[in-house]
Formats: structure tokens, sequence, C-alpha cells
């Protein structure tokens, strides 16, 4: 109908059309209304004059009015809800209230429709109670408008990794540490004198024990930190501790599972519009993403900085992209040719690192044995933190090297921040593998049953009579030196670095050069420090709680350091990618970090002489013993669910749930690019009547 009306208002010439005074045809003010965006003066309330009506237009003044108010009294009696409609936050309470006595006095609307209301409005006031107790909220909205969203997304990644250490270490007291001495005091060590065929088992270490030792026995997780709840050897054999310790580990892990796809749902909806281009016009950024609820001038000036990193942003990648499809055959080949070399030296690296930490986990016990070792207390607290030392001295050498190469590359900022955090990934998460292998080949002899040393008992219990204990005190002591290195470098290497190029302003300052926030070394510091924690929490249960004060630590002196230290970040990247991506990653880390603790609970024999699974054949053996103790019809309903009975059936309703998941997300994507291609055709109707609006009001003001 609008195309309709444009075309007739086209002077029989062909020509643009004449002026009003000498033709009697539309106006300017008219033109204007006939626009597609003239719908947006909707924003202003019902009952408002349409924009561009002039004064001295009277007649059409008040046809419009008049044709405005009706427009405006039909919208008013359609039954919209008051979020749909396009007005202020007044006139759409206002509009809610008069729909609410228009219920009461007619009677309208069923009970089951009201209680939907107001069970909707509870959750709306509850999602915003939530809102307001999130913690650093301020803090997180300056940090975003100074440094930028991908500075940002970093605290916001750690706020979320301390809410999953905090619930498990409410689920770990409940769980655990009261069901211990609720059923009495739990017992002491084993004795020393006990003999076993599995050997005999004593943490504590015989005579006096100096300040030196004591120091030794806090880093190491050895001495009286072993006997402790800290890690597994100290719970009792007791068969409803044992069930809750298990359940406690599973819960802690579906908790995690299921708050880590919530937000990684999240932001995969921000990515996909950032992505589409529908989100990430200029236009939108400038016209569009102002928030006119904003209060003072801190707050105004912080959207500012945003708008400003957000724009930054756009512009950098739309250079980028310009360039990549200026390139001829020739320089694509060099792109190419340049990008496989890096991934070949990146490999490279990769596998030197994982060959060094192989060999440390291996020769640890064996240089602990040498007596030059054994003489030499910190030369022993050297070589039992070797294994920490080689991840951590990896972990800080090689990210620096990816992120240096990255930009040979040729890629976009933000894809530049996709392969780092994949190759600083797979470097952290990998290095861990390794030592868990190493710790495996040691337990399991190899994965050898029949070996002089595992034949007895199932694990190697010469080196390792309580194996959980020991591999808890790995986990304990990668946590540990983690903290630790991060503090070394913030107070042996950024905040000298500062000072020194403050106070040389010369060529060595600018050899010293600003210090920038590393945004995916950071964050993939986090990820790692969580995935040791997984991975640790079975075997040292108060992991969580060390990793809750360390994240509480960190956030403060990363904040400190944030704003003493570093400066804005010359290149900044969309802060949308990562937001998606930084979920998924701790996702690999959860998906990493359960395949040692599913395989330790269901294939690996627990320790004789320590642990609240000791005389069990494997740690899951105690969950079908105590089922065996409840009554006969919960112990079939049980067994029936792991039935072929009952998996069939619900393998069959899944796959009809996904199918019909998948029909009709094909469906709302043809609808959504149908309703693309209307934007498309709108904006260009858009362009047309601007055009021809400007041609009117030039041939108005020349006559």
């Amino acid at each position: 109908m609008e195309e309709s009306q444009t075309w007739e208002a086209w002077d029989s010439s062909g020509g643009w059309p004449a002026p009003r005074e000498a033709r009697g045809g539309p106006s300017l003010s008219s033109v204007l209304n006939e626009l597609p965006s003239a719908a947006t003066l909707r924003y202003r309330g019902p009952g408002v004059l349409p924009w561009g009506v002039l004064e001295e237009e009277e007649e059409d003044g008040g046809r419009s009015m008049q044709a405005f108010t009706e427009a405006a009294q039909k919208e008013l009696q359609e039954p919209h809800s008051s979020r749909e409609l396009p007005w202020p936050m007044q006139a759409r309470r206002a509009h809610r209230q008069r729909h609410a006595r228009d219920q009461v006095a007619y009677g309208s609307g069923s009970r089951a429709a009201q209680w939907a209301q107001v069970l909707q409005r509870s959750k709306e006031k509850m999602r915003g109670g939530l809102r307001t107790l999130q913690p650093w909220g301020w803090t997180l909205k300056k940090i975003g408008g100074q440094f930028g969203a991908g500075t940002e997304s970093y605290f916001s990644l750690l706020r979320f990794l301390l809410l999953l250490n905090v619930l498990a270490s409410v689920l770990t007291a409940c769980m655990m540490l009261l069901p211990t001495w609720l059923e009495g005091a739990p017992p002491g060590p084993p004795d020393p004198g006990t003999s076993s065929p599995c050997g005999s088992y004593n943490p504590y270490q015989q005579g006096l024990v100096t300040f030196p030792t004591q120091l030794f026995n806090l880093l190491s997780g050895e001495g009286y930190l072993e006997w402790s709840p800290l890690f597994y050897g100290f719970y009792p054999p007791r068969p409803r501790l044992a069930v809750t310790y298990l359940c406690s580990v599973f819960a802690s892990g579906l908790i995690s599972l299921l708050l880590i796809l919530h937000r990684s749902v999240s932001g995969l909806k921000q990515t996909l519009l950032a992505e589409s281009g529908a989100l990430t016009s200029y236009s939108h950024r400038v016209f569009s993403a102002w928030d006119f609820g904003l209060c003072g001038d801190n707050h105004v000036r912080l959207r500012q900085r945003i708008l400003l990193y957000e724009l930054q942003v756009e512009l950098e990648e739309a250079v980028v992209r310009r360039r990549a499809a200026g390139r001829t055959l020739a320089q694509h080949v060099r792109v190419w040719l340049v990008r496989v070399l890096v991934n070949l030296l990146v490999v490279a690296l990769l596998g030197a690192a994982f060959y060094g930490i192989y060999w440390a986990t291996g020769y640890t016990v064996e240089l602990q044995g040498t007596p030059f070792v054994q003489q030499m207390p910190l030369l022993q607290l050297v070589m039992n933190y070797l294994p920490s030392i080689f991840i951590s001295g990896v972990n800080f050498v090689l990210p620096p090297v990816f992120a240096l190469i990255a930009p040979l590359e040729g890629y976009t900022r933000s894809r530049q921040i996709v392969f780092i955090l994949l190759r600083t990934v797979f470097l952290r998460l990998a290095s861990l593998v390794v030592l868990l292998f190493s710790l495996w080949n040691q337990i399991t002899c190899g994965g050898d049953a029949e070996a002089e040393e595992c034949k007895t008992c199932g694990y190697n219990y010469k080196e390792l009579p309580c194996w959980e204990t020991r591999l808890g005190q790995e986990m304990y002591k990668l946590l540990l030196f983690d903290l630790l290195t991060s503090l070394a470098v913030m107070l042996l290497i950024q905040f000298p670095r500062k000072l020194l190029c403050g106070l040389c302003p010369g060529a060595l300052g600018r050899l010293a050069g600003t210090l920038e926030f590393q945004v995916p070394d950071e964050v993939l510091g986090l990820i790692y420090s969580q995935t040791v924690v997984w991975v640790g929490s079975f075997f040292c249960p108060l992991l969580p709680l060390l990793n809750t004060a360390k994240f509480l630590l960190l956030f403060f002196l990363k904040k400190l350091t944030l704003f003493s230290i570093c400066s804005p970040a010359s290149r900044t990247f969309r802060a949308s990618t990562v937001n998606f991506f930084f979920p998924l990653v701790l996702l690999l880390g959860l998906a990493v970090s359960a395949v040692p603790v599913l395989y330790s609970i269901f294939l690996i024999p627990p320790s004789k002489p320590c642990g609240p699974f000791r005389g069990q054949p494997s740690i899951w053996a105690q969950i079908p013993e105590s089922i065996s103790s409840l009554p006969q019809t919960v112990q079939n309903f049980l067994f029936f669910l792991g039935t072929q009975a009952f998996a069939v059936p619900l393998l069959l309703i899944s796959s009809i749930l996904m199918a019909y998941t998948v029909a009709l997300a094909n469906s709302y994507g043809r609808l959504i690019s149908e309703l693309r291609r209307q934007i498309e055709t709108e904006a260009q109707n858009k362009v047309f009547l601007a055009q021809r609006a400007v041609a009117l009001s030039s041939t108005n003001g020349a006559l």
C-alpha cells in the first residue's frame, strides 16, 4: 500500500514532484509520515502529534491529528500486553492499570490466567532480586567502561567460577564433613606396627618436627595435613559416609554442568546475534544502543566508553575483512603457507612441553630417593614440586609465544583470540592429562595387573600405599603453586615493569612498554585452576573451599593490577565471541576432569589402609551394597532403571523430541531468513523515501 501511494505521487513527467503550492500535492510532512520509520513516533505514547506537522499546515495537521488519535485509540482497544507496546514506562504502567480495572469491572479473564500473570510477575521480581544480589556489579561495569567488554568478561567468568566453588564447598560440608562427625569422632591413622598383605601406611612423621619441615608439609600436603579432612585417606570406612561421599561428588559435577550449560546457552544467543550482522551494524550502535534510563555522570561516561570500544571492534574487523577480500591468488597462497608453518611450530612446541612434563612426573620419585636430595630440604621441596614447576613454566612461557605469532595468520582480532584460546587451553588441559597419565602409570604399574607390585592388591601398594591421597596431594600442589606463581608474576614482573615504564621516559621506558591485560592467558588460568579442582575434589574434598579463597584473593589482586598497572588495550575484540567460548572451554575442562575421576571410581581398586571405601573391590561397589539394604520395592525400581526395558523407550522418546526440536529450529530459521529479507526491503524503501523527502525539501527551499 505504501509503495502504491509513493508511486502515485510521482509527477506525470517521471521527475520529482512540483512544490505543494504549485501542484496541490502532498507536503513534506505527509511524505515523512509515509516512511516506515514514522511508526517509531509511537514510542512517544498515544495521542502525540506526528513528526513533521508545521504550524501553518493547520488543515493537514488537524487531519493528521485526527487520524493518529483514531489509530491510537484502536491500538489501545486491542488486547496487547503492556510489554509489547512501544511506549514509555509511564504509558505502559497506565495501560496495565486500566486493563486491570477493566478486568475487575467486567469480570473478564479466567482464574488460571490471573494466576499465570501473578506467577510471571513473581518470576520477574525474583530475577530482579537475584541481579541485585550479584556481587561486584558496579565494579564489572566500571571495568567494562574503562578497559572494554573483553576484560569485563574475564571478571564475570571469575565471579561465575566463584559461585561454582561456593556451591561445591557447601555440598562438601553438608555431605562429607557433617556425616563424618555426626556418627562419632573419626579414628586416627592406622597403627604403624599393623601389617597386612597390602603393606602398612603411616602418614605421621616420627620424632621432632622442625619448622622447615612444617613449612614443607604445608606446601606439599604431607605430614600433619596428610591425615586431615583435607584429603581422602582421613575419612573412616562407614557405609553411610561412603554413599554421601560419592553422591556429593556426583551432585557437585551435575550442578556445575547445568550452570555451565545455562551460561553457554545465553552466551550462544548473544554470539549468534552478534555474528549475524543484525545487531552489529553501525546504525544500531549509534541510534539504538543508548540506555536512556542511565542516571549520573559516571554511568553515562561508562556507557559512552563501552559504545566506543564496540565501534572500535567493528571498524578494526571491517578493515581486516576488507583486506582479506582484496587479496590476490598469490597473497592467499602466501597467507595459507604462513598459517601452515605457524601451526607446525605450535605442534613442535606442544610436543616438547608434553615430553618435559612426562619426564618430570616419571622421575620425581627416583630423584627424591637419591642421598644428595634427601640431605637438602630445599632441594627435596623442589623435587617434590618438579611436575608443578614444569607445568607452570610451560604455561607461563608458551601462551605469550602463541599471542606473538597469532597476528601472522591474518585473522581478525576476535578470531585471533579464539585461536590463542584454543592453543592455550590445549596446552593447559593436555599438560594436566599428561600428569594424570604419569600418575596412572605409577598407580596401576602401567596397566599391567600381573606385575609384581600390583598383583597382590591391584595397585602399586609399595610406592603408593594410599594412592588417592597421593593424587589429591598432586592436585593440591598444582593449585597452590599456581597461586604462588600468580603472586610472583605480579610482584616481580608486573609492578617493576610499571615502575620502569613510569620512571624511565626514554628508550628504556619504551622498551619496557605499557602493560595490557591479556584476557586469553588470564581466562585460561581460571579454567585450568577449575579443572584441577574438578579432578582433585574426589581425592581432596576441601579443594573447592581452597579454590574459593584463591579466587576471592585473585579477584581483588587482579582488580588492583588492572587499575594501577594496566592500560586499556590498544586492540580490542568482540566480547560476544568469548562469552560463548569461555563456557565451552569450561565444558571441555569438566569433561576432561570427569574421565580420571570416573576411571578411578569404577576400575581402580581403592586403597586398603585408608579412605571410606577400604575393603571394597571397587569404589562403586559400595553403591550396590547400599541399595541391597533398601526395601524390595525400591530395589526393583532402581534396578529397573538400569535395564533395557527402561533404556530403549527413553532413547526412542529422546530421539523423537530431538527430531521435533530440529524441525522446529529449521522452521524458525526459515522464518528468520524471511524476516531478514523483509528488513532489507524496508531499508531500501527508507532510503528511497528519504531521498524523495530531501528532494522535496530542496525544491520547496528554492521556491
